[in-house]
């Protein structure tokens, strides 16, 4: 696995985990704080954004790994066939 893939998996988990994290925040977003939003739909809509970003964002680092692959698939097809031909 490459370093951009690395990457946009790194990303897509931590979207996906302060996902997790404001979605928990509807359960206890009044207890911990009094200066805390307590709207449960606000920290809804925003677990629901950020967990759509990480998902976009996985599917990129998927896509970009497959790509890769082919690539230096690629490459070390077009080496096997130089190296037979010499």
């Amino acid at each position: 696995m490459n370093g951009m893939a690395r990457n946009l998996y790194i990303l897509a988990a931590t979207l996906m985990l302060f996902s997790l994290l404001s979605c928990g925040m509807t359960a206890f977003s009044s207890q911990f704080q009094q200066g805390l939003p307590g709207n449960g739909s606000l920290w809804k809509t925003i677990s629901l954004f950020l967990l759509l970003g990480g998902l976009i964002v996985a599917f990129l680092g998927v896509m970009t790994a497959m790509f890769e692959q082919v690539d230096r698939r690629n490459e070390e097809r077009r080496i096997r066939e130089r190296s037979k031909r010499q």
